[in-house]
């Protein structure tokens, strides 16, 4: 089989697990071609790309764009806020246009959970989720599971810890969803103040200490000061008692294992400038730059295998 079984890839739950060792294999030949002189290949000439983005973006967009144009698609990039919608536009409206130019996918953030999904249903063309309001974020899981198969070789029966703020992140919820279902052990780790009001499925532990000697993966989340519609966490200093990693918390992790974050870190909330600069084999344990080198080739993979 060389196709997904979807069209669109809008959340991380409904992608089987042979569509994700598809894209995950394909991901090593582009990961060899982004290491050439030349990186480009005619794979998807003739094809047009569109990012359009209703919310900034830096890293999702700047590597939706490099893996289209390494696989020579056009791609135009669209921001809302020098668009139509400034002038009311709705959103219905400004597809409607973007389709009358023939565009063959749509990569789609939106600060609405679930626009993506209204948007899929929309259009007849594929449409990718590149991170809707709290929803989800299939894409970074996707490069996150790379960047663990990369690291580990396997993913049966590795301990994951997700760390912060778990109720604001779409990133957390596409991670547990694709990690359970690769047959990783998750634990979240955060104050009841950033969990659903429910999470008695969920395996929780509240102190950082208490799962760092074991994890395998430590994964911390941003803290998503623009998506919180309440105070931040009680003070930076209550944080960094309970879960900042610092250099004390980095020297207790055991060998070989990784320290992940989607990116960009707030320095000295999630993790401290001293851990973020270490070198030597305690660096070698900061997986946060092999994820974006990593982000490309899964995007490559992605976009060649729906459009190819």
């Amino acid at each position: 089989m060389n196709m997904l079984s979807k069209k669109s890839i809008v959340d991380a739950g409904s992608l089987e697990p042979e569509d994700i060792e598809l894209i995950l294999s394909n991901a090593d030949s582009f990961l060899e071609i982004s290491r050439r002189d030349v990186k480009k290949v005619p794979t998807l000439r003739g094809k047009t790309v569109i990012n359009l983005f209703f919310e900034p973006s830096t890293r999702t967009r700047t590597s939706f764009e490099i893996a289209a144009k390494r696989l020579s698609a056009d791609i135009i990039n669209f921001s809302s806020s020098s668009s139509s919608l400034k002038k009311g536009e709705s959103i219905i409206d400004t597809l409607k246009t973007i389709l009358s130019m023939n565009v063959d996918l749509i990569v789609i953030r939106h600060s609405d959970s679930g626009t993506v999904k209204m948007i899929d249903r929309f259009v007849d063309i594929p449409v990718i989720n590149a991170g809707d309001g709290k929803y989800q974020h299939p894409t970074q899981a996707l490069l996150d599971l790379y960047t663990i198969q990369k690291r580990f070789g396997k993913f049966e029966g590795l301990k994951v810890a997700i760390v912060g703020d778990f109720l604001d992140s779409r990133v957390a919820r596409s991670d547990m969803d694709l990690f359970e279902k690769m047959g990783m052990e998750v634990t979240i780790v955060a104050p009841t103040m950033f969990l659903p009001e429910d999470y008695s499925e969920m395996n929780v532990r509240h102190n950082i200490d208490e799962v760092i000697k074991d994890t395998d993966i430590l994964y911390i989340l941003r803290m998503q000061l623009e998506r919180q519609d309440r105070k931040f966490y009680p003070s930076v200093m209550e944080y960094n008692r309970f879960l900042t990693l610092d250099m004390k918390r980095l020297e207790e992790m055991k060998p070989g294992s990784v320290v992940m974050h989607p990116g960009p870190v707030n320095r000295g909330t999630e993790i401290t400038d001293e851990v973020m600069d270490v070198g030597g084999t305690l660096g070698e344990k900061i997986a946060i730059e092999e994820q974006v080198t990593y982000g490309v080739a899964i995007r490559m993979a992605i976009l060649y295998l729906i459009l190819g």
